[in-house]
């Protein structure tokens, strides 16, 4: 809690400090979980990369002040000024918009990433200087998820920031859609699918994205660019289908 009375700039700062060392350590425990159960489920799955995920983490802890700062910025603003559309009051719109208010969350997080995802593949130079970092993690892990280079970071972090002066969401469907932000960004990363077989090759499974898709984007850079849904990618025609590793490893796993 932000002490009251404190000059806006020191109380924004301060704000934004504090949520950067939220989001860090969210990635912690959630990377952290995820590639505990890596090690169990499939040992040795990440032999050999230990550079590679201090890398990761590296990069994270950048990204996670520069996720915290307008993040912070927003919890300061409602809970000091009420100047954002997040609500609190359980009946403050009709029990149906709230499953709404959550697909339209990240369906507008899914539409920017997919958009500013395939631009940075699509020009050399934002590709060398920004969306490089997160693919010199080969093969991606548990802790790759928040593996970006600034550029990268500040492009992903505004988004939701903005959102919620534009559409009123209550606060637990806010929490839910980082959290689901952050399992996805996990699970899409870790190397091995975690959902069952029933789910992936389901009706279902061709519009959402899990690892056995997004692996597809890491190796083959031209194809699968969306971040929750294959609406964009399947529109657009650069949905390529499955990692045929993953599918093996699932199968063999089964």
């Amino acid at each position: 809690m932000i002490p009251a009375g404190l000059p806006p700039l020191l109380a924004l700062t301060l704000a934004g400090l504090a949520v950067s060392a939220i989001v860090l350590a969210r990635y912690f425990a959630s990377s952290g979980l995820f590639a505990w159960l890596t090690a169990r489920a499939h040992p040795g799955l990440y032999r050999g990369l230990g550079k590679q995920i201090r890398r990761e983490i590296g990069w994270s802890a950048i990204a996670a002040l520069i996720y915290g700062v307008p993040a912070g910025a927003v919890l300061w603003l409602w809970s000091n000024r009420q100047a954002t559309l997040i609500y609190t009051d359980w009946t403050a719109f009709p029990a149906w918009y709230l499953p709404l208010s959550v697909f339209a969350y990240l369906f507008v997080q899914d539409s920017w990433f997919y958009w500013s995802h395939r631009a940075m593949h699509a020009s050399p130079l934002l590709f060398r200087h920004a969306h490089a970092v997160h693919h010199q993690s080969r093969p991606p892990t548990a802790w790759t998820a928040m593996s970006f280079h600034p550029l990268e970071s500040l492009s992903g972090a505004i988004v939701v920031p903005l959102l919620v002066f534009v559409v009123p969401i209550h606060i637990a469907m806010l929490a839910l859609v980082l959290a689901i932000a952050t399992i996805m960004g996990v699970t899409n990363h870790m190397g091995w699918e975690m959902f069952p077989r029933c789910i992936v090759h389901s009706r279902f499974g061709q519009w959402v994205i899990t690892a056995s898709h997004h692996e597809r984007h890491h190796e083959d850079y031209r194809c699968n660019y969306g971040l929750y849904f294959r609406v964009w990618d399947r529109l657009c025609g650069t949905d390529r289908g499955l990692s045929e590793k993953l599918v093996r490893r699932g199968r063999a796993a089964a």
